[in-house]
């Protein structure tokens, strides 16, 4: 006779049917947790600012991000438990990740919870972040839910073409952060990972408009397309100048451009007019570690020029965050009209890193403390990103700066 669990039969049939795959997100978890034997299942994603998780799968209301138990599931990517609110029973609130992207919470009401449904239920919010990155670039519904206003066009097109805003592995992060969400113009940012190496940039376009955004836009698209053509990065550098002084002579934009050896630690940059990275060690902020003389911003004036573009380099130690920046930020205003400038900016790096939080979290509080600042209007675009290098014990040899 079969010892088999009936509810691990029932899941094995529900991944088996690929009709799954084409359901809404409501009918696919309520099946997948009717398959692993839970009462019920919902599933909040975060807005685009990160300060709201929005149902996607029941009729409830949203909930803060700072000041739930579910946010607290969300910012520290851990399970998190509280007596249900519908009457009896037990909700558990389990973080809902792709790799090491937040996407929101998956809440499981259960009348007790027992280590085989905590199990059960990290299996399910393991199968529907799946499924949630597997649809949301083509449905409109996840991106409707998570936006509070409309997106100007100028935003629209820009952040059709970001990456997840944090990317990683086990030795690396990558995160950041861009506002005013709905309103941005110039300002772009992009990462991506190989086996050996963290590609970065931050990219600022002068103006505030749609002919800022297609900047960017092309600046992005070169980036990309060279550094999948494997070119180095000074070279990778020369496409962009090149591509925009071929289909946009008359605008150009600053950039810090950056590759990071996963195994040594050694970081090459291009700073191209842009303000210098700041790097910040066992807490503290180091201001000027990363500045070094600029090259011309990136398109036609780099190309009236003979000078080649300068690559820098500066070994990582493990536990390392650099922080890549625009203007905006540090141009952003306090309540009593003050610049917030460097000083100000490194304060917050510095309370917002405090405690070993994760740099998601980091940089989704370090953000909020800049528009708290603002209330919510800021000046000009404001990119953040930051990564943090955590490779394992002996990891490499240790190339000298440079």
């Amino acid at each position: 006779m079969s010892t088999s669990d009936p509810d691990d039969a029932a899941l094995r049939r529900f991944l088996a049917d690929p009709a799954h795959l084409t359901q809404d997100l409501r009918t696919a978890t309520v099946r997948s947790a009717k398959a692993l034997g839970l009462r019920q299942a919902v599933v909040y994603l975060v807005d685009i600012q990160q300060r709201c998780l929005v149902p996607q799968t029941a009729v409830a209301p949203a909930l803060p991000v700072d000041g739930s138990l579910a946010g607290w599931a969300y910012r520290t990517q851990s399970l998190r438990v509280e007596e249900s609110r519908t009457g009896g029973g037990i909700t558990a609130w389990f973080p809902l990740l792709d790799g090491a992207e937040r996407l929101g919470v998956l809440a499981v009401d259960e009348t007790a919870l027992t280590a085989s449904s905590l199990t059960r239920g990290r299996a399910l919010a393991s199968l529907l972040a799946m499924m949630i990155t597997s649809k949301r670039a083509y449905e409109d519904s996840f991106v409707r839910r998570t936006r509070t206003e409309r997106m100007q066009l100028p935003a629209e097109m820009l952040r059709a073409l970001l990456p997840p805003r944090t990317i990683g592995d086990g030795t690396v992060v990558s995160t950041a952060v861009l506002e005013p969400a709905y309103e941005i113009g110039g300002d772009a940012f992009d990462h991506a990972l190989t086996d050996t190496t963290l590609h970065v940039a931050v990219l600022d376009a002068m103006g505030h408009d749609l002919a800022s955004g297609l900047t960017s836009t092309v600046a992005l698209a070169a980036c990309r397309n060279a550094r999948r053509s494997g070119l180095p990065l000074p070279e990778l550098v020369r496409s962009v100048d090149e591509a925009l002084s071929n289909w946009l002579p008359d605008k150009f934009c600053t950039a810090v451009v950056a590759q990071l050896d996963l195994v040594t630690g050694l970081l090459h940059w291009v700073n191209c007019g842009h303000p210098a990275p700041i790097l910040i060690r066992d807490e503290r902020l180091i201001i000027d570690a990363m500045e070094r003389d600029t090259d011309p911003p990136m398109g036609m004036p780099s190309l009236l020029t003979a000078q080649e573009r300068r690559t820098h380099r500066i070994v990582l130690e493990p536990g390392d965050r650099v922080l890549m920046y625009t203007d905006g930020v540090v141009e952003a205003r306090t309540r009593e009209a003050k610049l917030l400038g460097l000083e100000r900016f490194a304060d917050y790096v510095i309370r917002a890193t405090a405690g070993g939080e994760l740099a998601p979290e980091s940089l989704r509080r370090l953000i909020h403390s800049i528009l708290a600042t603002q209330e919510d209007r800021l000046r000009d675009d404001a990119t953040l990103l930051m990564f943090e290098w955590r490779p394992p014990s002996g990891a490499g040899t240790r190339p000298r700066s440079g």
